[in-house]
């Protein structure tokens, strides 16, 4: 049986030893070339490299004429040799051996078709970039091809250009929620929801201070967070400071009491539990609590520093709870933000950030260019 293969080595004369390594010193050879190898995805020039197509089982004649017998001189005490005959391959063979060599040409040629054009040196800087802020391979591949799609090759080079297009590209995809929004002679309720350790309770500290203190309004307090005594008193111990009136309910009966006895407010924040995203019936609970307190608005409170496949599976196992908006918390403990790109493309709007515990400095109302600036580190955190 006949066994083509293919080897590739820096030289020829490499080549030719593995040749002789794998098949044998028998093997023909039928094809060789030079040929430009790849890197990165094929987007990346490498060595040039040397191409030996060979088999087995395969009479292959000398290309080279026969030397006549009068040039080769007889060993002493023997008599001359014959001329050496070479025998012609059968037919069939012989059209074997040209469909074979048809085959590994049409392979070559099909290899570096899908090779693609090389990657621009700029675009190739961004692709590492983009790896560099914590991106995937697949996203960063993606967003590459989409900039070059609309950069003209006269700019390609340049890597702070393709970067801010990048950029413009991303702020557009990006949701945003705004913040919470008022309505005269209505009192207006939002939740904090999502997993225990993202910062609930230090974010309805920063949202209170913020609409009490410097927007003037009345503001109150809710919370459900009994299963943490020390959350309780911590939410207390803002309420006293910042002068609010606040409630501790344990049912949702309670709720219900409660949001009637602050309705007279311009705005109440509750506070809810952690709940872990793999708890069924602990997210269940919420969702009876929510709907006793008929929110206006949900904000799925996310940390910064959790996994693309983790935050992404908090959304899914939330969304049952109604949630209108992401709130993201610790952008500061993120040492890079590329794997949050995933969870803004398609998903709930964003509507706030969190960067740090001060209260109520460290949050913002989100932002989509600004955001999109953070993933790709073309800004700094304030």
């Amino acid at each position: 049986m006949t066994d083509v293969r293919t080897f590739r080595a820096a030289t020829m004369h490499e080549a030719l030893t593995m040749v002789r390594r794998e098949l044998g010193p028998q093997a023909a050879i039928l094809h060789t070339r030079e040929v430009q190898t790849r890197r990165l995805f094929g987007w990346l020039a490498g060595p040039r490299q040397i191409e030996v197509t060979a088999a087995t089982a395969v009479n292959v004649p000398s290309r080279l004429p026969p030397r006549p017998a009068r040039d080769r001189e007889p060993e002493p005490g023997l008599p001359s040799p014959p001329s050496p005959r070479t025998a012609p391959l059968p037919e069939a063979m012989q059209s074997q051996l040209s469909e074979l060599q048809a085959m590994v040409k049409q392979l070559c040629r099909r290899s570096e078709d899908r090779r693609g054009p090389e990657l621009p040196e700029g675009l190739f800087r961004l692709f590492t970039d983009l790896l560099d802020c914590d991106l995937s391979e697949q996203s960063a591949r993606e967003l590459i091809e989409r900039v070059r799609s609309q950069t003209p090759l006269g700019q390609a080079d340049d890597v702070m250009l393709a970067k801010a297009r990048l950029a413009r590209m991303i702020s557009g995809e990006i949701g945003t929620a705004g913040p919470i929004a008022l309505v005269p002679g209505r009192c207006r309720l939002a939740a904090l929801v999502g997993p225990t350790g993202v910062g609930k309770t230090t974010t309805i500290a920063k949202l209170a201070a913020i609409y009490r203190l410097k927007e003037k309004r009345r503001v109150g307090l809710i919370t459900v967070d009994t299963y943490r005594i020390a959350a309780v008193e911590q939410l207390r111990t803002y309420a006293e400071i910042i002068e609010l009136p606040m409630q501790v309910v344990s049912t949702p009966r309670e709720m219900r009491e409660a949001v009637r006895r602050m309705g007279n407010l311009d705005l109440v924040l509750l506070d809810t539990a952690g709940r872990s995203p793999k708890d069924e019936v602990k997210i269940q609970e919420l969702r009876a609590f929510l709907t006793e307190a008929e929110a206006d608005e949900v904000h799925l409170v996310l940390s910064a520093v959790a996994g693309a496949s983790c935050l992404q599976h908090t959304v899914e196992r939330f969304s049952g709870v109604g949630a209108t908006a992401i709130l993201l918390t610790k952008l500061d403990e993120a040492p890079s933000l590329g794997h949050l790109l995933p969870l803004l493309r398609g998903n709930l709007p964003l509507s706030y950030l969190t960067n740090g515990q001060n209260v109520p400095d460290d949050i913002e109302v989100a932002d989509a260019k600004r955001l999109a600036g953070l993933l790709l580190k073309l800004e700094e955190l304030r």
